[in-house]
């Protein structure tokens, strides 16, 4: 049997880590159908299945799961050994796997990244938008980006940004039909905007004033899985919105949106990278945590 290469034992990983042919095929450079190719060739050589593969899904099989289980330590001491040599560079190379929310994107890692990649052009850095609570270990990710008081204990985390607040919205014309919520008990009668997560579980609105915390389960004809597609409803008198006061600080000074229940919106402890709590932190990672603290090239 002809033994296989790294090359191939690299691409049996990244499929196993997304399960997902399309998502493997887009992290490797190949084609989906490349991809496939190259893995039934794989189990031949092999002389075992690795997955099961259906038209609606991947998965593996207990050989995948074994030989998976095997590899992993093994190509992370690899990837360790690569990133120590990143310590005789001018400036470290490599690439840089972060998830965050949408939102998280879009107010605080992306201007970030932006003058990151400016100080540091030799790392590249992908960021994949999710606000599903993902496991960035079995993604593959380096790092991940969210709010401080949801990170799992086994995580090293860092704060990337100020704290941030929540405000509910509406157009001049949704107020002259409505009333003026006063306390958050009023938006039981108001037309608002609903945000779904991923895990199918509608957000509660979430208020705070004097240590006395509120959660409204809220109503109204839209809902939406993502926060920063509810502007464009609140200015048009959809709804209600209850969105980062970043979204809407534009529409809420030139007075095409107004802030209702400014008292009771609470603000949050801010984002935070999170990752792993690893012997080798990889260079590239490093190097943004401190960029991120300082704003500054190491």
């Amino acid at each position: 049997m002809k033994q296989p290469s790294t090359t191939d034992l690299s691409m049996f990983l990244c499929i196993a880590r997304h399960l997902n042919f399309s998502r493997a095929a887009v992290e490797l450079g190949l084609t989906p159908s490349a991809l496939s190719h190259a893995l039934r060739t794989l189990e031949s050589r092999l002389g075992v299945r690795l997955f099961n593969r259906t038209t609606r899904s991947v998965a593996l099989t207990e050989a995948g799961e074994r030989l998976q289980a095997r590899l992993q330590p093994a190509f992370r001491d690899i990837d360790d050994a690569l990133e120590d040599l990143n310590r005789f560079r001018d400036k470290p190379s490599g690439t840089l796997r972060i998830s965050a929310g949408r939102q998280a994107c879009e107010l605080v890692l992306l201007p970030i990244v932006s003058d990151f990649l400016q100080a540091y052009p030799d790392i590249r850095v992908e960021v994949i938008d999710s606000d599903a609570l993902l496991d960035i270990v079995a993604g593959g990710f380096d790092a991940g980006v969210r709010f401080g008081n949801r990170l799992e204990a086994d995580m090293v985390s860092v704060p990337i940004g100020p704290s941030l607040r929540s405000v509910v919205v509406g157009s001049p014309a949704f107020f002259e039909r409505h009333a003026m919520p006063r306390k958050p008990g009023d938006l039981h009668g108001l037309p608002c905007i609903r945000h779904r997560f991923p895990s199918g579980t509608l957000y509660r609105w979430e208020f705070e004033r004097g240590g006395i915390a509120q959660e409204i389960e809220v109503n109204g004809p839209l809902t939406l899985g993502d926060v920063s597609l509810m502007v464009g409803p609140a200015l048009q008198g959809a709804g209600l919105a209850y969105v980062f006061e970043g979204m809407v600080s534009g529409h809420l000074a030139a007075g095409r949106l107004v802030q209702a229940l400014g008292d009771w919106c609470p603000h949050y402890p801010g984002l935070h990278l999170y990752y792993p709590s690893r012997r080798h932190v990889p260079a590239p990672l490093r190097a943004f945590i401190d960029f991120a603290r300082t704003g500054k090239a190491g």
